[in-house]
Formats: structure tokens, C-alpha cells, sequence
């Protein structure tokens, strides 16, 4: 029986939903327009067209790697996220439609305040893919920002994302541990930062303990260690009158809140903004109240370019 495309669309869902994978049907045809080259429409329009064997060949790689419980996105090698298209890799968590609803909030709170075109600083701590600061520079045509990351391979994947989306002269990459060796002052500071608790880790979904890296998830004993650091040194570098957003994990809003509160930030309950699922899933805070002679930083911020290769620095 000749194998037509339709065919082996359907064989390969039904395999796909006999293992247990919770989107079958999406995930064969995904990966059977990446195994053609098809886009979704053409599979349709050739839906009875014969496979051919070096695609059928390609497909049953696919499917093997999906069966193991690799996400399809990583076996695409990219992510949308906002209507964008990602690159990510192993170096780089595979990001998550929640944190979209950090998105919202921080250009939500900037659009009410008039600040959409206006050249805004952004921070982005432990970019990853960059796709948080990425999207919120194609989001406001007048921003630049930067974004800092320990790993040096997730930078070289940003770098590429920025000159992918066409914002690469807005953008500025940072090899460093939070926030060290970031100076000046900006208007929005924004991270998603691991938060799983250690031992927690092992017991998440393969898709994730597997194959997103681990100093992506681990976010020390309790899951509070970036956000530590976070509240510790967000403040130095918040303007006056700037945004601070994190996403947090769902049972953290409180363990969070009182993190931030300590170091002056003024925050309660109202600072939490849920997902689309109902779960508290980020917090904005403003400036800190007090803010010291000790606060005033040099002017300058010690950047690494885009393609994380040497460095320079930009007066302000």
C-alpha cells in the first residue's frame, strides 16, 4: 500500500497518542512538515502525494527522538513565542507560553504609562534565547536593551535571535552571574529565573528534566536563590521610576514578595499577575524607597556585542 502523506500523518499520531504524548496529532504533523519541508498548507494540498524514503527516513528519526520524550520543539531546533519564531538549543531553555503573561505585563504597565516610544533602557537577567528581551525590543521600536547570561552558548543562540528578528542593533549581550558586571540605570529590568527547588527536578516531565538545561530549572534548596540575588542588586540598577517583573513559580508569590519587600521594593498582593491558567505566574515591582548615596553608579555599563565576541563601553 503506498504511503501517502495523509497516511503517514495518521499512522504516526496514532503511535504517537499509543505512548502517551498529550498532543499527538499536532506533534505528527509538525513533525512530518519537518521531515518534507511542507508547510502545514502544502501537507494539506498534497496530502495524497507519496512520501518519499529519504523523508520517510527523516520521520522515523523524528518520531524515535519524540518517543523518548524530546520535545518537538527541540527536534525543530526553534519555538514560537509572541508570534515570534526562536532558535533554541541545548544551552537555552525551551521557553513557555506562561511566560508570554511576563510579556504582558511589563508592556501593558509601560503602555499605560505613556513609555511605548520612548528609548527605554531594558535588562534581561539569564536571557537564555533571549526571547523575553528580544520580543519586548520588537515590542518598542524605541528601546535597547541588554541581556545577561552565565552561559556563553545561550548568548551566542540570543545573538542570533536578535539578528534573526531584526533588532541586533538594539541589543547587547553580557557573559555574567546575575547581575554582576552590569552598571548603569535602566527602566525595565526583567528575568525569568530558575526556580524548581533541587531535589524537585528529577521528578519533572522528561521534556523537561531531560532535555532543558539544569542551571535553567535548579533554583537552589528552596527555589528562591535568583530571586535573592535579584532583590539584592535589581535596585542599584532600577531607575527611578522603572519596572522591575519576574515570573515566579506558583507557590512562590508569598516566599517573593517578601524577598523583594525587604529590599525596599513596594510591593504587596496587587503586584502579582496570573496566567492564562489562573496561577500567579509573575510580580512587578517599582523603584525601591530608599535609594542612598551609595545607589548613584557610574554612568557607564561594561557591554559584550552581540556576537558575544570582545566588548566595549557606551557612555550614558
Amino acid at each position: 500500500m503506498t504511503k501517502t502523506l495523509d497516511r503517514v500523518q495518521a499512522t504516526t499520531a496514532r503511535a504517537l497518542r499509543d505512548a502517551g504524548v498529550e498532543m499527538p496529532a499536532l506533534d505528527a504533523r509538525l513533525l512530518l512538515c519537518l521531515a518534507t519541508g511542507l508547510t502545514h498548507e502544502a501537507l494539506i494540498a498534497h496530502g495524497q502525494e507519496p512520501i518519499a524514503p529519504e523523508e520517510a527516513a527523516r520521520l522515523a528519526a523524528y518520531v524515535t527522538r519524540r518517543l523518548d520524550g524530546e520535545p518537538v520543539s527541540r527536534i525543530r531546533g526553534t519555538r514560537d513565542f509572541y508570534g515570534r519564531d526562536f532558535l533554541i538549543d541545548s544551552h537555552t531553555l525551551d521557553p513557555r507560553p506562561d511566560t508570554e503573561t511576563l510579556i504582558e505585563a511589563a508592556l501593558d504597565t509601560i503602555v499605560q504609562n505613556g513609555g511605548k516610544d520612548r528609548p527605554l533602557k531594558l535588562l534581561d537577567l539569564g536571557t537564555g534565547s533571549g526571547s523575553i528581551l528580544l520580543t519586548l525590543l520588537a515590542e518598542l521600536p524605541q528601546a535597547e536593551g541588554v541581556g545577561t547570561d552565565a552561559s556563553e552558548g545561550a548568548l551566542r543562540v540570543a545573538a542570533e535571535n536578535a539578528r534573526r528578528l531584526g533588532v541586533a542593533p538594539r541589543a547587547r549581550f553580557l557573559a555574567a552571574d546575575w547581575l554582576d558586571g552590569v552598571e548603569g540605570q535602566f527602566d525595565l529590568i526583567v528575568s525569568n529565573p530558575p526556580y524548581i527547588p533541587s531535589a524537585e527536578i528529577a521528578s519533572l516531565a522528561r521534556e523537561v528534566a531531560v532535555y532543558d538545561p539544569r542551571p535553567a530549572l535548579d533554583g537552589g534548596a528552596d527555589g528562591l536563590d535568583a530571586y535573592r540575588r535579584i532583590a539584592r542588586g535589581a535596585g542599584l540598577l532600577l531607575a527611578p521610576g522603572g519596572l522591575l517583573v519576574v515570573e515566579i513559580g506558583a507557590s512562590q508569590a508569598d516566599a517573593v514578595l517578601a524577598l523583594l519587600q525587604e529590599a525596599g521594593f513596594p510591593v504587596d498582593e496587587s503586584a502579582v499577575r496570573w496566567d492564562i491558567a489562573g496561577r500567579p505566574r509573575c510580580i512587578l515591582a517599582g523603584s525601591p524607597r530608599r535609594r542612598g548615596p551609595e545607589d548613584q553608579r557610574s554612568a557607564k555599563m561594561r557591554l559584550e556585542s552581540c556576537d558575544v565576541q570582545g566588548s566595549f563601553e557606551v557612555a550614558k
